[in-house]
């Protein structure tokens, strides 16, 4: 069934359009996947999907009744607030009223309320009962306990990626038909992505996905839309299917327009030698050669490719970094204990783990920015180092792309020779008007590509990305794979993109938790494979026990769930519904006016109670998700 449909969608913010005379169809179910360069209209396109941004010209459908809700690429600076206030929040005003009924019943508890507060509050809970807001608060207290999120944690304090899973909870208790991600991997870490990809994959209603990670796109995506100069190619389709039949149009569009130009070409060579008789026949051709001159006139040619080139330094020493029971921390928190690893010339190191978990601190450590607690770490001689940050911190916003990469003037010397500024960025596609604009107004790939710009400039045998593949679009990381697949001094990757990481590392260093950090040899699915198995604390085994585990065979892990825990299984709906009754009923209780007549220690019995039900709710829901993973596994 159709939720949404555009005809004839035009869209353009210069000289060439956006989108030229755009058809789609979003039926119900799909995961459509919008690929395209930073730049093509991906974003656009979105937003007249989800009806915040209306199209020049041309008509959006929607079936009746649809909603619709989006996560955008960005993090709002400003946000504040429990998870519970902003993911309550996501529900409009419905769900402001229970942000301020929970705020004023905790002034309550604490008895700083005056008596008009409690008027405002028996209110509050009047017009919550009419619009069926208990049921609301059920969904709330749901999606938190299987997102794994503290409900009071303040959202201010939090990291990026944990404020993204935050806003994804928000767009998500609203169970829209159409699910609206933008770059939605962005500052997540490796297990967030894999929750979301496993998320995604359950969730019943139709998502528009934009994202540049292969692995996700190969896992989620049932239709593929491709955007490229302003027309929307769908392919109903596999990512490597894509790839495939995408090569194919793109040899034949080449093919013909190869031929198109060589008949175009005998047609101008044959009118400058001039018209030798007025006949029709040559009047018929000279029409016919002012057609095909508007045809190429009319016809946009392919944006070219990013020319990224990497002049290596001389060679650095053939030990880069020896690190020997390093430990560091930032007061009591331990983020490197014990850690001892050596790098050579040539190798590439990805260097994985959770957000927060201290990875870019380890990065500064061996490069002797930080000082380790304890411990001993030697660097080698003649490093020349490149460091890529993931805030871009070496842009400054309020300078131009082309004074950025060449403060000094319009030569830069590039691998030994002289180049012009403007067809240096040429090569990082900044057309000379775009190196001319203030960096702020850029996209966060154009941002990216900057970067890359202004470091490739200079020549290194050491080089450190931090999370480079952010925003970039799959061409682009495609060519910087190559770049560092080809390079042939250092490389310090840290990257969530696990295909990038795949594709680039010899080994990686994994955070495992405590500080402790482990190497392992390869990408990240070599990582995955070589992990050992998390294994339950048990009770200490007698000495016969040992004896016989040490010459039984090796038992294999059961993953499947036994008898007891199939039991639980199908347990834990009636215990929720039961929790869920019961919570129900508090509600109604605690929205009789002559309740804040009582005592404080019976309201503070019911609240705490209530409170109770939450955290016992968000851990059945937590264990029912769990034991019902491992069932379909």
């Amino acid at each position: 069934m159709a939720l949404i449909s555009l005809r004839d969608i035009c869209m353009s913010y210069g000289a060439e359009p956006l989108l030229d005379r755009v058809n789609l169809t979003v039926a119900h179910g799909e995961r459509i996947c919008l690929l395209g360069r930073n730049g093509a209209g991906k974003t656009t396109l979105m937003g007249i999907i989800g009806g915040g941004l209306p199209p020049d010209s041309g008509k959006v459908m929607r079936s009746q009744g649809v909603t619709v809700s989006g996560l955008s690429q960005g993090v709002p600076e400003n946000l504040q607030g429990t998870v519970f206030d902003v993911i309550c929040r996501g529900m409009g005003l419905r769900g402001e009223h229970l942000v301020t009924y929970r705020r004023l019943c905790d002034l309550n508890e604490s008895g700083a309320t005056a008596a008009n507060t409690q008027k405002k509050l028996m209110a509050l809970q009047q017009t919550i009962d009419s619009e069926d807001g208990w049921r609301i608060q059920q969904q709330v207290t749901r999606i938190i306990s299987q997102m794994n999120l503290a409900a009071d944690g303040e959202v201010s304090t939090f990291s990026a990626g944990m404020k993204r899973q935050v806003l994804l909870a928000a767009v998500l208790v609203s169970q829209p038909d159409i699910l609206l991600l933008d770059e939605p991997t962005n500052h997540l870490d490796v297990a967030a992505i894999g929750w979301l990809e496993a998320f995604l994959l359950k969730w019943n209603g139709t998502l528009v996905l934009i994202t540049h990670d292969r692995m996700m796109i190969r896992r989620l995506a049932t239709r593929i839309l491709e955007i490229e100069r302003g027309i929307v190619h769908s392919w109903g389709c596999d990512y490597d299917t894509y790839l495939r039949r995408g090569q194919e149009r793109l040899d034949a569009e080449e093919k013909g327009d190869a031929r198109f130009d060589k008949k175009l070409s005998v047609e101008e060579a044959w009118i400058r030698q001039g018209i030798k008789a007025r006949r029709t026949r040559n009047e018929g051709r000279v029409r016919a050669l002012e057609k095909l001159r508007q045809i190429r006139r009319s016809r946009r040619d392919r944006t070219g490719k990013v020319r990224m080139t990497l002049d290596e330094a001389g060679r650095s020493g053939k030990t880069v970094v020896e690190a020997t029971d390093l430990t560091f921390a930032y007061g009591a928190q331990i983020i490197v204990k014990n850690f001892s690893c050596t790098i050579m010339r040539g190798d590439r190191i990805g260097i994985l783990g959770p957000n927060g978990a201290g990875k870019s601190t380890l990065i500064r450590l061996l490069l002797g920015e930080l000082s380790s607690r304890q411990g001993h770490i030697k660097r080698g001689t003649h490093l020349e180092v490149l460091y890529f940050d993931q805030l871009r911190e070496q842009l400054d916003e309020k300078k131009t792309v082309r004074e950025n990469v060449s403060p000094n003037g319009d030569m830069l010397d590039v691998g030994g020779k002289q180049r012009h500024i403007i067809g240096y960025l040429k090569d990082f596609l900044f057309s000379p008007q775009r190196a001319r604009t203030p960096v702020w107004v850029l996209s966060g790939g154009e941002k990216n590509r900057l970067l890359l710009a202004k470091l490739f400039a200079r020549p290194a045998n050491v080089l450190v990305m931090d999370e480079p593949t952010n925003d970039l679009d799959v061409e682009t990381l495609e060519l910087l794979e190559e770049l560092l697949l080809d390079y042939g001094g250092t490389v310090l990757l840290v990257s969530h993109d696990r295909t990038f990481v795949n594709n680039v590392v010899t080994s990686t260093l994994v955070f495992e938790g405590a500080g402790r950090i482990e190497g392992y040899a390869g990408g990240y699915d070599d990582w995955l494979v070589q992990r050992p198995e998390k294994v339950p604390a048990t009770p200490e085994k007698s000495e016969a026990d040992r004896v016989k585990k040490a010459v039984a065979p090796t038992a294999v892990i059961r993953k499947k769930l036994g008898y007891m825990e199939k039991r639980e299984l199908e347990s834990l709906p009636g215990r929720i519904e039961s929790l869920e009754a019961r919570q129900q009923e508090l509600f109604q209780t605690m929205s009789v006016p002559d309740l804040y007549r009582q005592e404080g220690v019976h309201i503070a019995a019911q609240k705490s109670e209530l409170l109770q039900i939450e955290k016992d709710l968000q851990d059945a829901f937590s264990r029912w998700e769990n034991l019902e993973a491992r069932d379909l596994s």
